[in-house]
């Protein structure tokens, strides 16, 4: 049914694998497709209490694949791709469903906005996690402002964001960003363990909360995916991003004027 994800289910447990190993899980347009629709989906599965989100091979994923950005081949149509990232940030913070995030490897950019919409993230103590969109001339987007704004306020946002800091998994659970670290290969084991102890507790009054808190907040969100599709349209025209892209691909230190 996808090329780029998995989806299987077992009792009231579904299980999304991201699944472009080679890549690192960075995302392309067909996985930010992929996803979207996987998203939405779920939301007509009334048999499903707990989704498990997780990456194949060494990473949860690298973010947004920068390679398929510079296809001159192939051009990313990035006005589909934004609608795509809206559409899957909206169907992923609504889902009926409690959301476990297993994080392993990097989780950047797109991948780390992702892994913040889920209600838990838990995360392998050697991860490295970053909003780094700032590296190549970039504002978050999938929702990145308002899920890092809602777990940590807008000062420790606005801080992380502007940097792109690269943390481990300790450090980010310091400052708020996730709910538990865990040993070396065992994020998915524990995020299994989370799972079953949800669905022996009484998960429907869980999700009633889930559906009440998360209610007063998609309006925000709603206006923030809007926000962030104006301005990255804006930032991919830029000389920074430009450049940002150009030393990525070269390997060397960018050189940004703020133009």
């Amino acid at each position: 049914m996808y090329e780029t994800i998995k989806l299987t289910k077992e009792g009231r447990i579904a299980r999304l694998l991201m699944n472009r190993p080679d890549s690192m899980n960075a995302m392309n347009a067909v996985m930010m497709r992929e996803l979207a629709d996987c998203f939405e989906s779920l939301h007509q599965d009334k048999d499903m209490q707990v989704l498990i989100i997780s990456g194949n091979g060494r990473a949860f994923s690298a973010g947004g694949d920068i390679k398929a950005m510079l296809d001159t081949e192939k051009p990313m149509e990035f006005g589909p791709v934004m609608e795509d990232v809206s559409r899957l940030a909206r169907a992923l913070y609504t889902l009926p469903q409690v959301t476990i995030a297993a994080v392993h490897g990097a989780a950047a950019g797109l991948g780390f906005s992702i892994a913040l919409a889920c209600d838990y993230l838990v995360a392998e103590e050697s991860s490295k996690l970053a909003m780094n969109f700032i590296g190549i001339g970039l504002v978050p987007d999938g929702g990145g402002h308002f899920f890092m704004k809602e777990r940590v306020g807008i000062p420790k946002a606005k801080e992380l964001i502007w940097s792109g800091q690269v943390l481990k998994a300790h450090d980010a659970l310091s400052k708020g960003l996730i709910e538990e670290v865990t040993a070396e290969g065992k994020a998915l084991e524990q995020a299994e363990h989370y799972a079953a102890q949800v669905l022996r507790s009484p998960v429907r009054a869980k999700l009633a909360s889930k559906r009440i808190l998360h209610s007063l907040k998609l309006n925000e969100l709603e206006k923030v995916l809007a926000m962030e599709t104006d301005e990255q349209t804006q930032m991919r025209q830029s000389a920074d991003h430009r450049e940002g892209i150009q030393a990525f691909v070269e390997k060397r230190k960018p050189e940004f004027k703020g133009e």
